[in-house]
């Protein structure tokens, strides 16, 4: 268990380009090759894959970093790991800087995405490996794996090979591997991605456990934000090498600083419409397309204290949020119905609204109510609903920007 504190953290990968090679030649017939692109800083040193991460981790924290593809989360990663250079900044583990030392001896331990097991030892073998390297005594080191295997539930099959296992249960192993030696941090890079949802939503609850039962800081690394939202005390929420917004689940959820963050956490994703808000004598108020929404007095007074003015804004609101309407009233906005999704309790309306698509969910109980039915909403049916004002967000439609903590990060 140990603090980790990164401080202006900065990775540089070279600009590389090829010489005294021979570039090979496509066929007249071949299509040109699609490379990834992502929308990183580029230097005169080179592409800037992390920039300026700044994290205190406290002890026995479990961090969740948190992004898409190419963001920069698991380069964040192998830098605390050992296994990447940090560029520019300073990586403190216990309150000891450690840019320069040794991933063997910075007391870390990590589990990766194909387990990578060996495939030619048994489960116990590849559990008293990181214990032989140090020269653990037999008896320390059977203690040690015999606890693992019981904390992790595989003690019987710690005589078979990763072949006989399921990925389930190998990545159970790769993580009593990580384990065994009780390191002071644990990093896991998207471990549970090779995993079928129905495994992935079990190894959750594990992890979950196992983090209940040893006293080891986490850091997390993946691209799915139900496990971010699940398992993490606070996400690290990534884009383009840069940290977008750092908080509990609930903060990134219910106050999120911007447009990506907004759309990023939450399923389905959150719906943008575009309005205008107008402070009038009794305050702010939003009009979209002419139907006026008064906004609650929490939200009164951050946009005040933040001086916000009458402006074009981009709204923000969650499909949970949306308030179904049987009828069409003053304060309603309607949409035309494009698709239909009967989920069970609820069923989820994929509607044009104000020129965009939108997801309205409605609980199939609030339809009963209404003396409706879940039949009665079809392709091309026309819905009015009305906001939830408490649960509105306002963005600003040139930065991105939360209105009401428009000067945080």
């Amino acid at each position: 268990m140990a603090t980790v504190t990164l401080k202006h953290i900065q990775k540089i990968y070279p600009n590389s380009e090829e010489t005294g090679k021979k570039k090979k030649r496509r066929g007249k017939d071949e299509e040109p090759v699609q490379e990834k692109t992502y929308k990183l800083k580029v230097t005169d040193e080179g592409v800037v894959a992390v920039d300026d991460f700044n994290l205190e981790i406290q002890d026995k924290e479990f961090i969740v970093l948190v992004g898409p593809s190419g963001c920069g989360k698991s380069t964040t990663l192998r830098m605390v790991a050992g296994l990447e250079d940090i560029t520019r900044g300073e990586l403190y583990i216990d309150g000891k800087l450690v840019n320069d030392v040794d991933p063997k001896d910075r007391d870390i331990a990590m589990v990766f995405q194909n387990y990578a097991l060996y495939p030619h030892m048994s489960v116990r073998q590849n559990l008293e490996f990181p214990l032989a390297l140090r020269k653990t005594p037999k008896a320390e080191m059977d203690r040690l794996v015999n606890e693992a295997a019981e904390i992790l539930g595989i003690t019987q099959y710690l005589e078979r090979k990763p072949k006989a296992l399921s990925g389930g249960q190998r990545q159970r192993v790769a993580i009593g591997r990580a384990i065994v030696r009780n390191p002071k941090v644990l990093l896991m890079d998207e471990p549970l991605s090779n995993l079928d949802a129905k495994l992935r939503n079990q190894m959750r609850a594990e992890i979950i456990k196992l983090r209940q039962r040893i006293d080891t800081t986490f850091i997390y690394v993946t691209h799915d934000q139900t496990e971010a939202m699940t398992l993490g005390d606070r996400i690290v929420i990534m884009k383009d090498g840069e940290v977008q917004q750092i908080g509990t689940p609930s903060e990134v959820f219910d106050n999120p600083v911007n447009t990506f963050v907004a759309g990023f956490i939450g399923t389905p994703q959150m719906n943008m419409f575009e309005g205008e808000l107008k402070l009038g004598a009794d305050g702010y108020y939003l009009d979209i397309q002419g139907t006026e929404i008064p906004l609650p007095d929490n939200k009164q007074a951050n946009l005040k204290a933040q001086g916000v003015s009458s402006q074009k804004v981009i709204i923000g609101v969650r499909p949970e949020h949306i308030m179904y309407s049987k009828d069409a009233e003053k304060d309603t906005i309607h949409g035309t119905v494009d698709v239909t999704e009967m989920m069970g309790s609820s069923i989820h309306l994929h509607a044009s609204v104000l020129g965009n698509d939108c997801i309205i969910i409605v609980p199939t109980i609030d339809l009963a109510e209404m003396g409706l039915s879940a039949a009665s909403i079809s392709t091309g049916s026309v819905v009015n609903f009305r906001f939830a004002p408490q649960a509105i967000h306002l963005f600003d439609p040139e930065s991105g920007k939360n209105l009401e903590f428009k000067d945080q990060k």
